[in-house]
């Protein structure tokens, strides 16, 4: 039997949900590739409400090797709660991230991590050759991915990869709601990173089924890639001074408010034309009250921010090193 490490070098977060076919497959692989590396390492599983047999398969499995640490979530909640409760519990100085369907592969964990101790804070991998269907995977991830560089700032030409390798201040730094597990390298941007990419293995899926399969996932699956887009670019910019946002879109509503109301005060007083009954007036006066609300929203916003950071004494900055 393995002795768990009590310093692991190497952590590997895998989110899981109903893969019992392909546990087996995993495991084996995973401890091929990691023991070659001649590091210490484990490997954290999060079961996400697995109704096949899953979890039971892996307590197996740790019964033999207490490197391979399983959570079990009571119900379904996602890959971004499995890669969150791994993130927290992993001890590594790298930390790496992959599917458990077995399409990532394994033997390109050491590649990464070499990657990543030339002086990356995250190293993505690229799957150029990918093993997907053109329409309903292929075509929509490139547009995502394009959509995603250009409004975030981290240029990685596969974002929906999840094998990646975070070193462990970047994991220990963000917190991971909704879905926003693809958009780790751009939230940890905010904290400043180095990003690289690099080509990895993509394999067909051979056992189970996709859980993401279909046209109508696809729609919903892009719906809410372009809804997180939203907050991530929120989070970037504005989640420290939000009344730049609301202010900027305030001030915006209501001088155009106001322009419409001098427009219309002109024809009034000078013309002598009726306004009264105008849908002009209505715009000019909902866009004043539009503004004002925007405006507010932002000053809310503002004390929100600061009850947030002075509550919990957190910081607005994070330290890469010191020295002396």
């Amino acid at each position: 039997m393995s002795e768990a490490p009590t310093s692991p070098d190497v952590s590997v977060v895998i989110p899981l949900y109903n893969e019992v076919e392909n546990i087996p497959e995993l495991y084996r692989q995973l401890t091929e590739a990691l023991e070659g590396m001649g590091r210490p390492y484990e490997v954290i599983i999060a079961d996400d409400g697995s109704t096949d047999g899953s979890f039971e398969a892996l307590a197996e499995i740790h019964a033999r090797d207490p490197r391979l640490k399983v959570i079990r979530f009571r119900r379904n909640y996602g890959q971004t709660a499995g890669f969150a409760a791994g993130f927290e519990r992993a001890r590594g100085e790298w930390i790496v991230t992959m599917d458990a369907d077995l399409q990532n592969d394994p033997a390109d964990i050491p590649k990464l991590i070499h990657k990543a101790e030339e002086g990356y804070d995250v190293v993505s991998g690229w799957r150029v050759h990918r093993q997907d269907a053109l329409f309903t995977r292929k075509i929509p991830s490139r547009i995502a991915n394009w959509l995603i560089a250009r409004v975030t700032g981290v240029y990685l030409h596969d974002y929906g990869c999840s094998l990646k390798v975070y070193h462990r201040d970047v994991v220990k730094n963000i917190r991971l709601y909704g879905e926003l597990h693809r958009f780790v390298p751009a939230v940890a941007s905010g904290v400043g990173i180095t990003v690289a990419e690099i080509p990895v293995n993509h394999r067909p899926r051979e056992r189970g089924q996709s859980k993401y399969a279909g046209l109508g996932k696809t729609i919903s699956r892009s719906v809410k890639v372009f809804l997180d887009l939203l907050t991530v670019r929120f989070l970037l910019s504005y989640s420290t001074r939000p009344i730049h946002i609301f202010g900027s879109m305030g001030l915006l509503l209501s001088g155009l408010g106001v322009l419409i109301g001098l427009y219309l005060t002109f024809e009034k007083l000078v013309l002598g034309q009726d306004i009264g009954t105008r849908p002009l007036l209505l715009l000019s006066v909902l866009l004043v009250i539009l503004g004002v609300q925007m405006i507010s929203m932002g000053l809310l916003g503002e004390v929100m921010v600061r009850t947030y950071f002075e509550a919990q004494d957190k910081p607005i900055y994070v330290v890469r090193e010191e020295l002396g």
